[in-house]
């Protein structure tokens, strides 16, 4: 039987982004009238398989240097992220007045893959009364006494708001895997306890983003480097990132372990390449701009008692 094309794998030549999409075909794959929702066929293609379907996934055929949401220019892009950053603003308003719905932003990636740029790039022009960020260190004492999904539970969003997470509950899955702190049978429950989680935030207003930024070794080295050599943010840096770097392979296993398991229909992973910080960037604000904007968000009903209602 021929072997199908997974999610990541690189199109093509001559699929033209946003008009046609690629579409997985027995040895040789063809550029074909989309069928759906253009934008809906290319997040696609940065998704992996929801609910387990995939026998295994892999990162290897996500380019972390892939640009897809780029006009091909830089500045036009960056102004993009700009204005999609005001709007944004405009439609956290909207979210905060409307109050049917919550939104759990979850960003994760190694060490430099630029959780914190996102925050900025993409929140920035967002109000800080309905725009919470949140990134997790290790447990404390007290968390440690509770199950691993406790603390996490306590910080999901309230009616109305955004809540970012920088790592989350995934570090879980993460660190104790590569470490060797758990076991196959535990990692296999942790799958399934965040499942059941984010089902249940789901089924109860919560709209549930989850981001992978995707980044190369070798410009993860870089990132480290200019941490190294530049004074203002030297404070970023622990020698303690050389050790874990040395364990990317298992890193990126573990990785691949999650994003098969724990992408599902409600709460799907979306691999962001991250290589370009400006396109992680207009990725990622497209994308939320886009599920807000789904979400048929509306003001409340005017009071009938202001109706004519003069301030003397």
């Amino acid at each position: 039987m021929a072997q199908q094309a997974t999610a990541c794998a690189v199109p093509p030549l001559g699929c033209t982004l946003g008009l046609l999409r690629c579409v997985s075909e027995p040895v040789e794959s063809k550029c074909m009238p989309a069928k759906s929702n253009p934008r809906n066929a290319l997040l696609s293609a940065w998704q992996p398989p929801a609910n387990g379907k995939a026998k295994a996934f892999s990162l290897e055929k996500c380019d972390p240097s892939a640009k897809p949401y780029s006009s091909g220019d830089k500045a036009k892009d960056k102004a993009t992220v700009d204005a999609l950053a005001i709007e944004l603003d405009g439609l956290q308003d909207m979210l905060y007045a409307d109050r049917r719905f919550k939104l759990l932003v979850i960003l994760q990636g190694t060490d430099t893959s630029g959780k914190d740029g996102t925050i900025r790039g993409v929140f920035g022009r967002t109000s800080a009364l309905g725009v919470h960020a949140l990134g997790w260190k290790a447990p404390t004492e007290t968390e440690r006494a509770h199950d691993y999904l406790w603390r996490i539970h306590q910080q999901a969003p309230a009616a109305g708001e955004v809540m970012i997470f920088n790592r989350s509950h995934y570090e879980d899955v993460l660190v104790p895997v590569v470490n060797g702190w758990i076991s196959p049978e535990q990692t296999r429950q942790r799958f399934a306890h965040i499942n059941d989680l984010e089902r249940m935030l789901t089924e109860t207003g919560t709209v549930v983003m989850k981001f992978m930024l995707h980044i190369s070794f070798k410009e993860q080295g870089q990132r480290l480097q200019e941490r190294i050599d530049d004074p203002t943010k030297r404070w970023k840096f622990s020698l303690g990132d050389i050790e874990v770097r040395k364990q990317w392979a298992a890193y990126q296993k573990a990785y691949e372990a999650l994003l098969g398991a724990t992408s599902t229909a409600h709460a799907p992973w979306t691999i962001v390449p991250a290589d370009s910080k400006t396109h992680r960037n207009l990725m990622i604000a497209t994308l939320v701009r886009d599920k807000l904007k789904s979400l048929g968000l509306k003001y409340p009903p005017d009071d009938p008692k202001l109706i004519g209602l003069k301030i003397k």
